[in-house]
């Protein structure tokens, strides 16, 4: 297999604004494009983490220690570390509202940094659960569910 190239276009960046966090789409992506996605109560956000896009943060392949209660080292793709070979994240956002006339899609919470390119944007879908997950015994006191995930301690997880 060649190394491919693919182009990824910008839809749109993550602003913030008091405590809500947005989307504030490119022109292009207005309007139709958002059409009747304010029925969704969530959505995935695919977006870019570009404070980590170096040719030394791409190279990482191992990740020393990551989580307080998991191994040592433990490779990139058993992470969710933004420091990957693409540092592209994917997050599960509540969706608040959706101004079409402005292209935001105000959203409760993003773990992304104001100024990150977003590159698409799916409904969330109950479809996209799995009945019978496995991780690994390190992670399992982790939240079973996305709305536990406010109140766990992950700075005590994530010692870096």
């Amino acid at each position: 297999m060649n190394n491919t190239t693919f182009t990824l276009q910008q839809i749109g960046t993550i602003q913030q604004e008091d405590d809500m966090s947005y989307i504030q789409f490119t022109p292009t992506y207005r309007g139709a494009a958002l059409r009747e996605l304010e029925y969704f109560s969530h959505a995935h956000v695919v977006w870019w983490c570009h404070f980590l896009d170096t040719p030394e943060h791409r190279a990482i392949t191992e990740c020393e220690h990551p989580y307080t209660k998991g191994p040592e080292k433990i490779g990139v793709f058993a992470t969710r570390s933004p420091r990957r070979p693409n540092p592209i994240a994917i997050t599960v956002a509540p969706v608040v509202k959706i101004d079409h006339e402005a292209g935001r899609m105000y959203l409760a919470f993003i773990d992304a940094a104001p100024g990150s390119p977003v590159v698409d944007v799916k409904p969330y879908h109950p479809l996209d659960r799995v009945r019978k997950a496995s991780v690994p015994e390190w992670c399992r006191h982790w939240p079973e569910w996305y709305e536990d995930c406010a109140t766990f301690d992950w700075v005590a997880e994530i010692p870096n």
